[in-house]
């Protein structure tokens, strides 16, 4: 654990009822970077966002965000950072520059017409400012969650699952817009199913299984935890969807015989 760390969290746990969802979670992020959490549905990923902004109060274990504790002093937590849940909290009757207008006074800030008109052209968004949300595209309107986001500049942002249900197209305007946030210093951390996602983004990667933290580093040093692929003179270094399924799958009983297989089938290959 780094003490200059953006986000820190040490031994978090979590129960619903005799279900253990987190059983002691470690991990820390570095200001202005991209830090990716991945895992399989219910692993635990929003639980630690939730955490994380305030929104749940863990069992055990300690979480501190642009260095408050999110136990003992939630309110600087909630002015630090910024939460974009998995689907688009936008009003569809107002228009794309009414929305940001209307977040910017909710916080009390001055001239929130400059500051949406600044949040337009920053997300490539001014053409459309004065229309309606409900005749946006999928992207246009996660671009726009994530522009009201940003209002009142958090120190951190989380970004759960945000393309899910989005197109092609459409994501990778997403991935430009989380690129250009970390370009800008914001530290993100992002939850994702998508390990393209993943790969294309983020600066570390952990990888949330069964209520821990089994793997945590940087994709080169996650590739290196398998034995690089060779066909005769060509060397192909392993996806992280392989590295995912590799380290998953092991042990797993959830994960079917086919899965298992060719995860089998790709070590053999690799020996």
């Amino acid at each position: 654990m780094t003490s200059d760390a953006a986000i820190r969290v040490m031994d978090l746990q979590k129960s619903f009822k005799d279900v253990d969802v987190l059983r002691g979670v470690d991990f820390d992020v570095a200001p202005g970077s991209i830090f990716a959490l991945l895992g399989s549905n219910g692993a635990g990923k929003t639980t630690v966002v939730r955490i994380l902004s305030t929104l749940l109060k863990q069992d055990a274990g300690s979480a501190a965000v642009s260095g408050f504790d999110v136990a003992t002093q939630p309110q600087k937590v909630r002015e630090s950072i910024s939460l974009t849940g998995q689907f688009a909290a936008v009003d569809e009757i107002l228009s794309g520059r009414e929305n940001l207008v209307l977040v910017a006074r909710l916080r009390h800030l001055k001239d929130p017409g400059a500051i949406a008109d600044d949040l337009l052209a920053r997300f490539a968004l001014t053409e459309a400012g004065g229309r309606r949300v409900a005749t946006y595209s999928g992207g246009m309107r996660r671009r726009l969650d994530i522009a009201m986001s940003l209002i009142g500049n958090p120190d951190v942002i989380f970004l759960d699952e945000p393309t899910t249900g989005l197109d092609p197209q459409a994501r990778l305007e997403v991935w430009q817009t989380v690129r250009e946030l970390a370009s800008r210093g914001t530290t993100v951390l992002l939850t994702t199913q998508y390990l393209d996602e993943a790969e294309q983004l983020a600066d570390q990667i952990a990888i949330l299984h069964q209520g821990r933290i089994i793997v945590n580093g940087t994709l080169a040093e996650l590739k290196q935890l398998l034995p690089p692929a060779k066909v005769e003179y060509i060397e192909k270094q392993p996806s992280l969807e392989e590295v995912f399924l590799a380290i998953v799958g092991e042990g797993d009983e959830s994960v079917s015989e086919d899965t298992a297989g060719a995860a089998r089938t790709t070590r053999k290959e690799r020996s």
